[in-house]
């Protein structure tokens, strides 16, 4: 008599490699594949306002990523930003404007220059937790912003400073269509970097200081140096992506870079879950759209029954800006796990179904 196939029952991981695997499953991997495969069409297939969403989303999910590494994968707190993406704006468009380097080097090194700064306000915040952490983070914001208004020769002071177009050898990419491309390649870069350096040693340690960090340091863990650099590569990220930002809208100003942009950041990363690299782009993606879907339903109602029963007399799209923010209010109270986690649940759900008890 034959004996029977034995079917695997469960999730069985053998080795610490399988447990670290970026696709745990051949499915996942092929679908991340398709997914990115996929949105290579956009710029043929959607309309300009749409391809800018998906820019802005895909800038701002970079930004929201190394905000993600000091918040949710060492447990430090930030409200300052946003002056790190403006600061690399500026320093992207200020070398591809005074020296000869193109916008593909000028990029990189601007994240590579923010992070030096990142670093420098990381060392005194390193040793600091809490409010006070909070209140040394904001004074870095405000440092920063002073800096932008005074400093004529580099930010262009109160005037907008003008970054060029992104090039490469002589060549420019113009226009949101061919742009898209870029963005969408240091996306994908960043997101893989950002995965596999959770799986280093130096990952672990990340996340060892941020659920614990007296046993973090009693397994010899150099708390002030995993903190600062922490700071160092959130200031990094959101430096490349305030150098895409730059080069994409070819104006910079310090307009609109203040401390809401910077509570903006952090609502990505809670939307979609501390500590979650895929839940940062789904919280970005949601925070950069609610506005536009808030916009709509304003304007479908405006003159409408509403609009009259509460009297607005047709400026019912003030209201935007409140609902936006009693939206995310709710969010956060009915799923404070983020984003991530509801689409790990339906995941869950659908591989146990029928047995999904």
């Amino acid at each position: 008599m034959a004996s029977p196939s034995l079917i695997p029952a469960g999730d069985f991981r053998s080795s610490y490699a399988v447990d670290t695997t970026i696709f745990p499953t051949k499915t996942s991997r092929n679908a991340a594949i398709l997914g990115v495969a996929l949105i290579c069409f956009a710029p043929q297939l959607l309309s300009e306002y749409w391809l800018s969403q998906l820019i802005m989303i895909g800038i701002y999910g970079i930004a929201a990523l190394g905000l993600n590494i000091l918040v949710g994968f060492t447990g430090q707190i930030s409200i300052g930003h946003a002056a790190f993406f403006l600061f690399g704006a500026f320093t992207s468009a200020y070398i591809s404007n005074n020296y000869p380097i193109p916008v593909f080097f000028s990029i990189p090194i601007a994240g590579v220059v923010t992070a030096i700064v990142g670093l420098i306000f990381g060392l005194p915040a390193a040793r600091l937790k809490g409010l006070y952490l909070v209140i040394a983070t904001l004074a870095a914001q405000y440092i920063l912003l002073d800096f932008f208004s005074r400093a004529d020769w580099f930010s262009g002071g109160s005037v907008p400073a003008t970054a060029k177009s992104f090039s490469i050898f002589n060549y420019t990419l113009r226009g949101d269509r061919q742009y898209f491309y870029v963005v969408l390649a240091y996306v994908v870069a960043s997101y893989l970097l950002v995965t596999n350096l959770m799986r280093s040693r130096d990952g672990r340690a990340l996340v060892a200081v941020r659920d614990h960090y007296l046993s973090a340091e009693i397994m010899g863990i150099n708390l002030t140096k995993y903190r600062t650099l922490s700071f160092g590569l959130a200031a990094f990220f959101a430096g490349i992506a305030g150098a895409l930002y730059a080069h994409n809208q070819l104006v910079v100003s310090n307009e609109g870079f203040g401390i809401e942009r910077s509570i903006l950041f952090l609502a990505m990363v809670i939307i979609g879950g501390t500590g979650s690299i895929m839940g940062t782009l789904m919280g970005t993606a949601f925070v950069v759209l609610l506005p536009e879907a808030m916009e709509w339903i304003s304007m479908e109602l405006k003159g409408g029954v509403i609009d009259k029963a509460l009297a607005l007399n047709n400026n019912l799209t003030f209201l935007r800006e409140i609902a936006i923010g009693l939206v995310i209010i709710a969010f956060l109270v009915f799923e404070p796990d983020g984003l991530a986690h509801r689409w790990r649940q339906i995941k869950t759900y659908w591989k146990l179904y029928p047995f999904s008890h």
